[in-house]
């Protein structure tokens, strides 16, 4: 399957100030390796495959989501479900 966003084109697009951000569920490639130039990006968003439908999702995904926006804004934590690369998860 061909990806629907070239990476390159679109890192070019917000080195350019054609785009101000980006947020991505899925990249290319997948999964995004761990040195890749995305992960350092202050105008890049990548979520965890947090994109699927389910009927209880907003109820219970938007106040987590919520509280962790309002967190890292104030200092750059998350209130929630922070990954902890060095456990794994």
């Amino acid at each position: 399957m061909d990806p629907q966003v070239d990476t390159t084109d679109l890192m070019a697009a917000l080195d350019q100030h054609q785009l101000s951000m980006a947020a991505l569920d899925v990249t290319e490639p997948e999964p995004l390796p761990a040195d890749h130039p995305l992960w350092q990006r202050d105008d890049v968003l990548i979520t965890p495959h947090i994109s699927g439908q389910i009927a209880h999702f907003r109820a219970t995904v938007f106040p987590i989501f919520a509280a962790n926006f309002a967190q890292f804004v104030k200092d750059g934590t998350l209130a929630r479900n922070q990954v902890d690369l060095d456990r794994g998860y």
